[in-house]
């Protein structure tokens, strides 16, 4: 494809994440920021309360979660389910685009995963070769 073809094709799309003013770049941000891809892999599990949720994605506060459950659910990518019981019983489940994105979400985590022995073996390479003086 010629560099035309491809600016053509570019122009065609709807919204460019690489563009500022897109709304997309938020929505990515939401999805990729360290709570919203733990939130949504956690998620892509199945149902979770609150407070069950909170502790499957360890080390996230109770604001940050509500935090980010708001802006998930406010980007169409979770449901949240209020029952009127005494006390109050909130379920959070993926909605079908979340699924979607989720789904992409924990391929990714299991390559990362499944090499993190490269990975740590590359920074400790990286540590040592920064370690070591220079001759």
């Amino acid at each position: 494809m010629s560099t035309t073809q491809e600016r053509t094709a570019e122009q065609e799309l709807p919204y460019d994440v690489f563009s500022r003013a897109c709304p997309s770049r938020g929505t990515l941000e939401h999805v990729t920021g360290r709570w919203g891809a733990l939130t949504l892999g956690a998620l892509y599990e199945g149902s979770f309360r609150f407070n069950e949720l909170r502790r499957r994605v360890d080390g996230v506060s109770e604001k940050m979660l509500a935090q980010t459950l708001h802006a998930l659910e406010r980007d169409g990518l979770v449901h949240r389910e209020a029952q009127p019981t005494n006390p109050p019983r909130v379920d959070y489940e993926l909605t079908a685009l979340g699924r979607e994105v989720a789904g992409r979400l924990i391929a990714l985590i299991e390559c990362l995963e499944g090499r993190m022995d490269e990975v740590l073996a590359s920074r400790e390479r990286y540590d040592d070769a920064r370690r070591t003086p220079s001759v």
